[in-house]
């Protein structure tokens, strides 16, 4: 990648920051862009928000990064779109000259409106957005919304649905780019020991029926019924195991009850411990159902199953089908059957599931990994330049 000339400084300020794992976006820009860049990243120092398996508390990462970092105070930080940094983040966007404040929050949420607002007037804002459906906001998110869009130089879409809704609601003024979510593909990787590890701890060490695996919140949208009634009418052999937390951990749990040793739900994990509990998945599920104010907006865990060798079954919602980009096998959200079907055909074949090992863990390397995704980032941020 051509650099431009000349030391140009970037700061980032986001809510999910606080996951060291998250932060590598910042790292390898800063790597990338050598002694053209200068970075430094804004992290919540506590942050607990519904979409969160658990509470994050800020991250030191083990052997420093090549980013700058500073925590800061997040207030209301239950809330997401009610949350809002402290007084120290005025500070760290005053002290400097900043060129670009790239904040990876949404335009409409107070704290995405507060990065725009406080940003000094010389520096170019970009935001990211993950909304892919087109949405009026009540008074003050729409105000937030427009100031934030009329503020901006750019802004960054998670992907293609995301991009078409906001380009359909009049973004399209400003430039913009679609930059995926990034993984870790040396943490998150094939591992087959870990996984044993993790079966043994689970009280199945031993056991050769296949398991299918669930990562995320444990809510209605997230598919949580339909994959629990799928399983039910699961022809093949299997053991499920569901990582997360969420409303409906008592239903999972009471359909569990009559399974005995078929079925572990696992809350509390934190992101560092996600690789181990994938490895001990022989397919993952992302059945993901959209409702008239949601669809899945990407879905985080198909990327880290790709890297870690897992084959992955997700729904037609939102996203998905272009996050799988054709590595994964994707079903109808609604079509209970083909979700019966295509567990059993997957669990009965693992030379299947060894194909879309490779498909994935390729797809990752070759267009998730954190070096490839900070990349696009920095091609953006140059052309505003």
């Amino acid at each position: 990648m051509k650099l431009i000339r000349g030391v140009r400084r970037l700061i980032t300020v986001g809510h999910f920051y606080g996951v060291a794992e998250y932060r590598k976006l910042a790292d390898e820009m800063a790597r990338l862009g050598g002694s053209s860049w200068e970075l430094l990243v804004v992290a919540p120092s506590f942050v607990n928000t519904a979409a969160d398996m658990c509470p994050i508390a800020f991250e030191q990462r083990a052997g420093g990064g090549h980013a700058a970092t500073e925590a800061v105070k997040l207030h209301l930080n239950r809330r997401i779109h009610f949350m809002f940094y402290g007084a120290k983040l005025r500070r760290l966007l005053r002290e400097r000259d900043w060129d670009i404040v790239y904040a990876v929050e949404e335009p409409f949420n107070l704290c995405g409106w507060q990065v725009a607002l406080t940003a000094p007037k010389r520096a170019k804002f970009v935001f990211l957005t993950f909304q892919n459906i087109a949405k009026t906001y009540p008074f003050p998110y729409g105000a937030f919304e427009r100031y934030s869009v009329c503020r901006s130089a750019g802004w960054l879409a998670s992907g293609e649905t995301v991009a078409r809704t906001m380009l359909e609601r009049g973004y399209g003024v400003k430039p913009h780019k679609i930059v995926p979510l990034g993984v870790d593909t040396d943490r998150f990787r094939p591992d087959r020991a870990v996984g044993a590890g993790i079966r043994e701890r689970l009280g199945w060490a031993g056991k050769a029926d296949p398991v299918v695996g669930y990562v995320g919140r444990f809510v209605e949208e997230k598919g949580i019924n339909l994959l629990m009634r799928a399983l039910s009418h699961c022809t093949t052999p299997w053991r499920a195991l569901f990582v997360g937390s969420g409303p409906l951990e008592r239903q999972l749990r009471l359909w569990a009850k009559d399974r005995g040793d078929q079925v572990r739900i696992v809350t509390g994990v934190h992101h560092s411990q996600v690789p181990d509990y994938l490895n001990a998945m022989d397919v993952l599920c992302v059945p993901s159902q959209s409702t008239r104010r949601w669809r899945e907006q990407f879905g985080r865990a198909i990327v880290e199953a790709f890297a870690c060798g897992v084959p992955v079954i997700g729904s037609d919602s939102g996203e998905v089908p272009y996050v799988m980009r054709g590595a994964g096998m994707v079903l109808g959200e609604k079509d209970e059957p083909a979700w019966a079907n295509g567990i059993a055909t997957l669990l009965s074949s693992p030379a299947k599931r060894c194909e879309l090992a490779r498909n994935g863990r390729d797809t990752a390397l070759s267009y998730y990994s954190w070096p490839t995704v900070a990349a696009r980032h920095l091609e953006f941020f140059e052309q505003l330049s």
